[in-house]
């Protein structure tokens, strides 16, 4: 698996944009999606909207995915 970024594009706002996140980050923001029943552009929204201004969006996304998969592993401890 790759280590470099992979662009997708998805619709916020009613705005195409595109995102760079490593393959893994990706495979574990579509599995939250599907685990929240979202579409991916509505949790991206969500994480969008709940960003600060100091942090761009990909880099909230893969904070967002750190955080889900910690919490998943204090859970289940």
């Amino acid at each position: 698996m790759s280590a470099r970024p992979v662009k997708h594009s998805v619709t916020l706002h009613g705005h195409r944009t595109s995102i760079s996140l490593e393959v893994p980050f990706w495979v574990e923001l579509r599995a939250i999606a599907r685990d929240k029943s979202l579409p991916i552009n509505a949790l991206v929204a969500e994480i969008d909207a709940a960003r600060g201004m100091d942090s761009g969006l990909a880099s909230a996304i893969r904070v967002y995915v750190l955080e889900v998969l910690k919490e998943r592993l204090s859970t289940s401890e």
